[in-house]
């Protein structure tokens, strides 16, 4: 008997010793991090042409070579969508970075429209790259939806300092949403829908609840997240509960089918300056996406280290309903592109 028990021992301690990935692996050693105490989180003093304020990051993993800054889209959405992130980054051993953007959620939330513009973001982003202590060497900027308009205007500006770029389920180019939102997607609706839909927009009664319950009930869930509501993951809609809708309406405007009106980003076009960013760059787009799927294909051949990856069962969020796809695709991308540098 005393001989199975030692023996039992022995074999313990050779099955620990034969784990050097758990063992060896720092990837959840947070020993020396200064946010250590906070579990990952840093609120990050932003200064801005009308004062300082505070952007909330929280940061999971190390990684020296990987670390991925999560752009979240709206613009007033908030990082919370981004939480399938959980499920794949780790078991890749991929440091990331959850950020909610000046006005969104956790951060402050100024009560100063003068900020709500692209290049006030632009430099918001670079500050949080400095306070992270993120570089060229490490650096992979991830933008989903108004986050990869952030991202591709970053890029233009600060590539210099990214080791890659993702620009997920986003166009660039507004005239061509707009387009692609009208002529392709809405005439997909069921005839007395989109009619009564328009009636709406004409009125501008677009905080009508029943214009919100058309949209939801045939359009999100056909070209959103493409399952049925009661199935949307919870973060999901924390993420919509929790919007700065005046953030969205000043930069986005109120409709779902192309940015219209004052929007500030209703002109928005960088289609012929993709050329110009240099880093590698992976494009992701999805059949049922409210972003037209063949322009983003065209876009990847654009970006002079371009590639494409295509999510044939996803809508915009293909995060969620072309899981697998998107973040294997995209995990895959990022580790060749660590191991060519």
């Amino acid at each position: 008997m005393k001989k199975l028990v030692l023996l039992v021992f022995i074999v313990g301690i050779i099955a620990c010793q034969q784990s050097p990935k758990e063992v060896n692996s720092v990837y959840h050693d947070n020993s020396g991090r200064s946010d250590l105490l906070s579990g990952g989180v840093q609120m990050i003093p932003i200064n801005t042409t009308n004062g300082e304020f505070k952007v909330w990051t929280k940061r999971t993993g190390n990684n020296p070579t990987i670390k991925v800054l999560l752009l979240h889209g709206g613009p007033g959405i908030t990082h919370e969508y981004f939480e399938a992130c959980d499920s794949y980054f780790p078991g890749a051993e991929i440091e990331y970075y959850y950020y909610d953007q000046l006005g969104s959620h956790y951060s402050e939330k100024p009560n100063d429209t003068s900020l709500w513009n692209i290049p006030h973001f632009v430099e918001e982003v670079e500050q949080v790259r400095v306070a992270l202590g993120l570089d060229s060497t490490n650096f992979y900027l991830y933008g989903n939806s108004w986050g990869g308009i952030l991202g591709i205007e970053y890029a233009l500006k600060y590539q210099e300092n990214l080791k890659g770029l993702v620009v997920a389920n986003m166009v660039s180019s507004i005239p061509h949403y707009n387009h692609y939102a009208n002529e392709v997607l809405a005439p997909q609706l069921p005839e007395d829908v989109l009619k009564e839909i328009k009636e709406l927009e004409a009125l501008k009664d677009y905080l009508n609840p029943r214009y919100s319950e058309l949209l939801t009930q045939h359009y999100y869930t056909a070209h959103l997240l493409r399952k049925p509501l009661d199935q949307w993951p919870d973060g999901v809609n924390r993420a919509f509960e929790h919007i700065n809708y005046p953030l969205y309406l000043a930069m986005q405007g109120p409709s779902e089918f192309g940015i219209v009106g004052d929007a500030k980003l209703r002109n928005w076009d960088r289609s012929q300056d993709l050329k110009r960013i240099k880093v590698p760059t992976l494009v992701i787009g999805a059949r049922y996406d409210t972003m037209d799927p063949e322009y983003m294909q065209w876009m990847s051949r654009e970006f002079p280290n371009g590639e494409y990856l295509y999510c044939a069962i996803g809508s915009h969020l293909a995060m969620y309903d072309d899981q697998e796809v998107f973040f294997e695709g995209l995990i895959s991308w990022m580790n060749k592109i660590d191991t060519s540098k």
